[in-house]
């Protein structure tokens, strides 16, 4: 009895944490108009591009990129939708598989590259999800189970509520027990894995027609909570989007200039003292500019924070792999996967999980252009 209530129980606190968890980030994400800013180092633009590089799925995340924006939006809905679901144990299995999936492919496309694999977020979210896809959300801890246990009354068939009884009790209550054998099975030895009373679908005693009339019941039911909790969710969502919107705060970034790309330009076309990289101009005071190292083909950012002054980097974030970008608003470096932000001057981390700072790149200007030594 004790075993199997603290089963059903042991669950909640996992399910309560997953679903603020995914409630809060689709919230997060819709009330952050940056999160949609193609020019954000922040938005789901930057993590597809940073994907598209080095997620195993690379191929098919590069087609994403372009619809970037309405992928942001149907990830962040779906977020609230799933976050809403558990919370409350409405259609839990399903909104378990949706959670599972969506971690899945985060794990595939943002945090493949984690290194150690287990500080990534992702894959420890998709095996959380799975003792959802597999028991629900309870009998009694969920609307999933109070809308059969609702339909039941309704059509006055039995309860589908389960009840925690140990084995001994069943041999008590049995009618083929005796002397520690089973009359159901021949005379064999009682035993729990093979009891008849026990691997029956009770189901079978009710009569097929009143059970298909209470899952349709309990089906309308659930159908119509959905509806109630879809509505209230909708309106939550709208709101954060709209508040988001009306005060966000930071002003919107603006994106980068891209220099010549030096993985196509030869080494001697540069006449200065390493590879062109191109016009000094196009990195403007305050703000960064991207290129291509020719060397490994990474990423690379050159900013530029006071007049004259030139700091460049690898853009690959040391966590995960992706590409970081410059915020001039909290003048910042920033990894829009995870959140590990940089030290503009050093590369340093100020903020993990990047397990240390960004490559520190040599950049030169000769000539009113930029070189990399």
């Amino acid at each position: 009895m004790r075993a199997w209530t603290l089963a059903e129980w042991a669950l909640v606190p996992l399910r309560l944490f997953l679903g603020v968890t995914f409630t809060f980030a689709g919230l997060q994400k819709l009330a952050n108009p940056n999160f949609f800013n193609v020019a954000s180092p922040s938005s789901i633009h930057a993590q597809l591009v940073a994907a598209a590089r080095l997620s195993p799925i690379r191929a098919l995340v590069a087609h994403l990129v372009g619809l970037a924006t309405p992928l942001g939006i149907v990830i962040a809905i779906a977020e609230v939708a799933i976050g809403v679901a558990t919370l409350v144990g409405l259609w839990t299995r399903v909104a378990a598989v949706g959670g599972a999936v969506l971690a899945l492919s985060l794990f595939l496309t943002v945090s493949f590259h984690a290194s150690p694999y287990y500080t990534g977020a992702d894959i420890v979210f998709f095996f959380a999800w799975l003792p959802f896809v597999i028991a629900g959300g309870g009998s009694r801890t969920s609307i999933d189970g109070w809308t059969a246990r609702r339909a039941a009354v309704v059509e006055h068939t039995p309860s589908p509520g389960l009840v925690p009884i140990t084995f001994v009790q069943v041999q008590r209550l049995c009618g083929h027990f005796h002397a520690g054998l089973c009359d159901a099975r021949g005379g064999l030895a009682c035993d729990a894995g093979a009891c008849p009373v026990l691997v029956e679908d009770l189901a079978e005693s009710t009569a097929p027609g009143a059970r298909r009339a209470t899952d349709r019941r309990a089906l309308l039911l659930g159908v119509g909570m959905a509806t109630l909790v879809g509505a209230t969710a909708s309106f939550v969502a709208a709101a954060a989007a709209g508040i988001g919107r009306a005060i966000g705060g930071a002003a919107p970034p603006i994106a980068p200039h891209q220099l010549r790309d030096t993985a196509t330009t030869p080494s001697s076309a540069a006449s200065g003292p390493g590879v062109l990289l191109g016009p000094a101009t196009d990195v403007p005071v305050r703000n960064a500019a991207t290129f291509t190292i020719a060397a490994n083909g990474d990423p690379g950012i050159v900013i530029q924070p006071v007049r004259g002054q030139f700091d460049a980097f690898n853009a690959v974030c040391p966590h995960a792999g992706c590409t970081v970008g410059y915020d001039p608003a909290q003048d910042i470096i920033q990894c829009p996967c995870h959140g590990s932000q940089f030290d503009v001057a050093t590369g340093a981390v100020l903020v993990g999980p990047a397990p240390h700072g960004l490559t520190r790149l040599d950049v030169v200007e000769s000539g009113g252009n930029l070189y990399l030594t």
